[in-house]
């Protein structure tokens, strides 16, 4: 009877060991991060408008236009975005002059950060410009220029990730690099109204996958 009960002791005492063991191997695995709008088509919540050029919805739509301060302005989210896949249509009306920031911080409408340029034809649309700094850190090569399409919509995707920043245009990939400063910086996704007047972009299906 003794050995019977030292047995079931053992046979109870290896099955815990075993089970622990499993439990430090086979961490619970989280719920997957999936894409997520940050424009619901309705309204501008989410996001904050720095300075004083219009932003507004119509037709499910965002609008960018400029005002007659014909300045800078940003539309920036409230929440930051470190490591992200963000993927967007824009359409450009009159010059189209704009971009899309990220990890950037913006006060007044000075900007810090990084652009994704959004352009007129052969003005560098997918390149990645530096605001108040080294400026332009890629640009597009004259065969890429064509994948633009002017007056129509396009599909505009940028992927960051520690230090890493590509962008494609219409699936087309137009930069693939990596940069130190980028990866130690933090901030907002931001989309842009240059200065000068005479810009209006329409923007739609903003979606973003945090990594």
């Amino acid at each position: 009877m003794l050995k019977l009960r030292q047995l079931i002791v053992v046979c109870a005492s290896v099955f815990f060991i075993n089970s622990a063991f499993l439990a430090v191997k086979e961490p619970a695995v989280g719920p997957e991060k999936k894409p997520v709008k940050l424009f619901n088509g309705k309204d501008l919540k989410g996001w904050k408008i720095n300075g004083t050029e219009k932003w507004y919805v119509k037709d499910g739509e965002l609008v960018c236009e400029s005002g007659p301060d014909k300045k800078y302005g940003y539309l920036t989210t409230e929440k930051f975005y470190k490591n992200f896949d963000l993927s967007l249509k824009f359409l450009q009306e009159a010059n189209g002059n704009s971009g899309v920031f990220f990890r950037s911080t913006v006060d007044g409408t000075k900007v810090s950060g990084w652009q994704v340029e959004v352009a007129p034809p052969n003005h560098d649309t997918g390149g990645v410009y530096e605001s108040y700094g080294r400026e332009w850190l890629v640009k597009i090569p004259d065969e890429k220029e064509g994948f633009l399409k002017m007056g129509e919509w396009n599909t505009l995707r940028i992927r960051v990730n520690g230090d890493k920043v590509q962008t494609w245009l219409n699936g087309n990939e137009m930069v693939d690099f990596n940069d130190e400063k980028i990866g130690a910086a933090n901030g907002s996704i931001a989309l842009q109204i240059h200065d000068g007047g005479g810009i209006k972009v329409r923007w739609k299906d903003i979606m973003v996958e945090e990594l």
